[in-house]
């Protein structure tokens, strides 16, 4: 029996300056997620990365304005075909302890020059908030990751 949530999913891409190799270290590399985490932001902020890029290993990210405002999202890699594609599974959650967790795969494909980022994440427990990731979780870490490379 599938769950409706299940079923609550987006997809979004972007084109970035890059190749896939660089593209897919910059996403999974903790140093320079580091970078690019705050790259963007006026104030310097807290940004934690710990990766253990291995099927079953895990990303942790804690970040935030402040210690009273942090948010967590561990990831769990399910596959790894660098430089093509990730698979994991993301458990996320907000300061006021509010907790979700999808499923996330993101392509990365040689295109025009560049490469072509796709992410899709399924499991939303509702539409509320595969909107706000629709319009601006993903947005601005496209956003960061496109900084990070242009620079």
């Amino acid at each position: 029996m599938t769950n409706e949530t299940d079923t609550i999913s987006l997809t979004m891409s972007r084109q970035l300056p890059a190749t896939p190799e660089q593209v897919f270290d910059a996403y999974t590399d903790a140093e320079k997620q580091k970078i690019w985490f705050s790259i963007l932001d006026e104030e310097p902020g807290i940004v934690e990365i710990e990766v253990d890029l291995r099927v079953g290993g895990q990303q942790t990210a804690v970040w935030g304005p402040s210690r009273d405002e942090l948010f967590t999202e561990t990831q769990v890699f399910r596959e790894i075909d660098r430089p093509h594609r990730l698979v994991t599974t993301s458990t996320g959650s907000t300061p006021d302890g509010q907790t979700m967790t999808t499923d996330v795969v993101v392509t990365f494909e040689a295109n025009d020059g560049g490469t072509l980022m796709t992410a899709t994440q399924t499991g939303f427990p509702d539409l509320q908030t595969r909107d706000f990731f629709n319009q601006y979780a993903w947005v601005g870490a496209f956003d960061r990751i496109e900084a990070y490379l242009s620079r």
